[in-house]
């Protein structure tokens, strides 16, 4: 069937109908596309700018500390600047690009036509600017954060200006935009590979992405559930971290912490994938120990979320847990360094090209395993003790972050630009490029080893003359601004024009992956037709696998309704299971991002009313979104998908990529819930005042009924799922009439139950983590409550049928997670205290 010739009208009609379905809106309507090769560039190009802007920040630092006692910047402006820095080059940088780009090249990868959510790629993106914007602009206007990237209390809790807030605030929006990344790069990866591409046989890209999106989605939870406790301190006086109060400065860091270090292997892992697929490519042979490299990597996922209080060996902790957390530093170096031999064997065992991107790899590696030798010796708590907030960890960061993350994207952006832009950068400037920021990289951090071994602290504007600092600071200096000028050519190689320059070769590296069957001049289609993939590099191993995708001879090669559509897959074996219809232009997801940039902007400024309003306008707009674009009805049940499979339009439950978007959703919600029941016990172990002797507890006849009523709302929502299936429309009506009564009873119930006895939470942390307990679970069943309504009037409008039932899986399945906060809650508000 494969080999049967295409006529070539059909072939022009069906290219004539893709092209038409896929097309880029042009003009001021430009802004509304939702595909990942416009949605991937902006994302990409918009956290380049926030990384020139933070480097900018970092000259100035390094201009200040050139020479002793220098007045370039004042104390206050130098916080603001190195706080800035920091934040931007992990929270507007680091993370962001990883997912701009996976956003950009994932679906290449796997021969996917988009990812099965573009407008929440949208989404996040919007959200991304609005939020980095609102953060970097405040340094103009001399109101930036001044805490340091890491906001430690008291001295951010107690910060008089407006600067944490807009820390707290600002990076808590953008980090709804990386979870919903996240969330939409996992279903990508599970759900989209094309038919044949088995799990051991995924691009190695894709592993990674699928390990680090996890890792955001547990990492990230924490530091949200501590911005969290932190807002409610500034804006309302609740003592979570004031110990005059029963609190404890300790729990953000180790919320912080617990968030803090996986990010570095958040950053690490996204460009080791890069190295994985430009290595192989040097060497024209696969990579060595493949099985090895993903076991390596998931190996390092779990690990790092057991390393966090390597960053508190200073804080007075006990020893057995200085020597469990020193023992799990050093440990994950092993399945770090698996990859990295992995990667030198295929290097000896092929026959390597040194090409551009190669250059850039190696230098990486160079770097990242200097910077993973110092990593070791600070996992060593008394050397730690030594060098802990001195020059000599900033070098360590610097060495592990440059060479672990800033090396490998521009290598990857120099191996993967003929495929996003179909033109090729200048090997002259990469090699300059390479040259100045490699050697001005090691003039300048280089020397930070010493300067921290004689003790020059972190974080200080300004030093004496006499001690011994002042020439490693000026030869700090100089080489930052050899670096800034590498980045100078880099830049100006990206965005020169290229107008003139002759269209590449289609697969110019000679790579072995699927991303390289795109097509110049580029299509908006992402590939003519879905392959059959049967090993890992098809290109390599799969004759006229090119030839055959391009003449529609695979899946997908029409759209004849004039709809975007990508293939379905099974999870492990991709056995073919839909034909999605995905989004296409809106501007609702721009206005959905303002709106929510405006419910976390206005209370930096203490505009609580304008707040609520957005908020209420944001989730107007996701309705909308949802209401009009997601889960139709179609024409009808099943659509030929080419070489003479049918597969269904419309499907539900876990064979949807939708259900598992809330189910991905919910694990990293569950995991934020978690850790303020962490909080809980934290304080009862660290404080022996909690609960106060004599204190009030929750009502716990109230809380029952609480329970309960909202258990009882859940066994609807449950009830109306699986009666809908069997056509009781009558009982399903009523179940979801019945629900959300039950449920807004339920949250009157869990107030009350904290209201009653008169637990204010300004007085002391205990009735304080209560009422934020409280808080989220009323949150999270008033969120359900509005799914429940949806799907009622979705029922009565007829979007949801016997057959078509997907919105009551989702919000079902958003239900069985509720109705376990639920239960935890009741526990830890009602009964724990009782028991302690």
């Amino acid at each position: 069937m494969l080999r049967e010739p295409v006529d070539p009208d059909v072939a022009k009609a069906q290219e004539a109908r893709l092209r038409k379905a896929w097309k880029t809106p042009t003009g001021w309507r430009y802004w509304s596309a939702v595909n990942n090769s416009e949605v991937g560039v902006w994302y990409s190009m918009t956290a380049f700018v926030f990384m020139l802007l933070a480097g900018i920040l970092a000259l100035a630092v390094r201009v200040q500390l050139a020479v002793p006692d220098n007045d370039f910047l004042s104390a206050d402006r130098f916080n603001q600047f190195f706080t800035m820095h920091g934040s931007a080059m992990m929270f507007l940088f680091a993370v962001p690009m990883f997912e701009a780009i996976s956003i950009l090249i994932l679906p290449a990868f796997l021969g996917a036509r988009d990812m099965p959510f573009p407008r929440l790629s949208a989404y996040g993106y919007w959200c991304f600017l609005i939020g980095g914007v609102f953060v970097m602009g405040s340094i103009l206007f001399g109101v930036a954060p001044d805490a340091g990237w890491f906001m430690y209390p008291p001295l951010a809790t107690q910060h008089s200006g407006m600067g944490s807030d807009i820390w707290l605030l600002g990076l808590s929006f953008i980090e709804v935009a990386s979870i919903a990344a996240a969330v939409e790069l996992i279903v990508g990866v599970l759900k989209c590979r094309p038919p044949g591409m088995r799990v051991n046989i995924m691009p190695l890209y894709a592993w990674y992405v699928l390990v680090v999106g996890g890792m955001i989605l547990f990492a990230f939870p924490p530091l949200i559930a501590g911005d969290f406790l932190f807002e409610l301190e500034r804006s309302f006086d609740w003592p979570f971290f004031d110990p005059t109060r029963g609190g404890d400065p300790m729990l953000w860091q180790h919320l912080f912490w617990i968030f803090g270090h996986p990010e570095v292997y958040i950053i690490f892992l996204p460009s080791i994938a890069i190295a994985a697929m430009v290595v192989p490519t040097a060497a024209q042979r696969p990579i060595v120990g493949y099985s090895w490299i993903v076991l390596s990597a998931v190996g390092t996922g779990f690990l790092s979320f057991g390393l966090w209080v390597h960053h508190m060996f200073t804080t007075g902790l006990p020893t057995i847990s200085l020597g469990f957390f020193s023992a799990a530093s050093e440990a994950v170096v092993i399945p770090t360094g698996v990859q990295l031999f992995a990667f030198a064997a295929t290097l000896m065992v092929g026959k390597v090209r040194m090409s551009l991107p190669m250059l850039w790899i190696s230098g990486a590696l160079a770097i990242f395993v200097a910077g993973g030798l110092t990593g070791v010796m600070v996992a060593i708590a008394p050397f730690d003790w030594q060098v802990h907030d001195t020059y000599f960890i900033v070098a360590h960061l610097h060495y592990t972050l440059f060479g672990g993350m800033v090396f490998p994207v521009i290598g990857g952006v120099y191996y993967f630009y003929p495929f996003i832009r179909k033109k090729k950068l200048s090997d002259r400037m990469g090699r300059w490029a390479f040259w100045l920021i490699f050697a001005g990289f090691n003039l300048t951090f280089l020397p930070m080893h010493l300067t921290g071994l004689k003790g020059m602290p972190r974080r200080v504007f300004t030093y004496p003359g006499d001690i011994g600092w002042d020439w490693l600071n000026l030869v700090s200096s100089v080489g930052a601004f050899v670096i800034a000028a590498g980045f100078a050519i880099f830049a100006w190689d990206l965005v020169r024009p290229k107008g003139r320059q002759a269209d590449p070769a289609r697969n110019p590296w000679g790579a072995g992956t699927l991303e390289w069957s795109h097509e110049i001049p580029e299509e908006f289609w992402g590939v003519r037709s879905i392959p059959h993939i049967t090993s890992r590099y098809p290109l390599w191993d799969q004759p006229d696998l090119v030839a055959r995708m391009d003449a529609g001879r695979f899946y997908l090669p029409d759209a004849e309704e004039g709809r975007r559509e990508t293939m379905i897959t099974s999870v492990i074996d991709a056995t073919p299971m839909q034909v999605l219809r995905v989004t296409g232009p809106a501007w609702v997801t721009i206005w959905a991002a303002i709106f929510t940039g405006g419910a976390f902007i206005f209370p930096t400024f203490h505009w609580y009313p304008p707040a609520i309003i957005c908020g209420g306008l944001a989730i107007a707009c996701v309705i909308y979104w949802l209401w009009t674009s997601t889960a139709e009805i179609p024409e009808k049940e099943k659509k030929d998908a080419g070489l003479g499979l049918k597969l269904p339009i419309y499907v539900s439950g876990p064979k949807a990529a939708g259900w598992w978007g809330v189910w991905i959703t919910m694990l990293g919600d569950s995991t934020a819930f978690a850790s303020l029941v962490f909080g809980v016990f934290f304080y009862w172990t660290a404080r022996p005042d909690f609960p106060p002797e004599g204190t009030d507890h929750a009502a716990w006849a109230l809380s029952l009924l609480a329970l309960a009523l909202l258990v009882g709302s859940w066994a609807a929502t449950f009830g109306a799922r699986y009666l809908n299936g069997r056509s009781h429309w009558r009982t399903v009506m009523t179940s979801l009439v019945a629900a959300p009564l039950l449920a807004a009873a339920g949250c009157a119930a869990l107030i009350f139950a904290v209201r009653v006895p008169d637990l204010q939470p300004t007085t002391h942390v205990y009735p304080a983590v209560l009422w934020a307990l409280t808080i989220w679970t009323v949150v999270h069943v008033g969120a359900g409550i509005i799914m429940q309504l949806y799907c009622l009037a979705a029922l009565l409008a007829g979007k949801i049928t016997p057959r078509h039932d997907a919105p009551l899986w989702n919000i079902t399945l958003y239900w069985h997670f509720i109705c376990l906060t639920v239960i935890v809650t009741v526990a830890v508000t009602a009964g724990l205290p009782r028991l302690l």
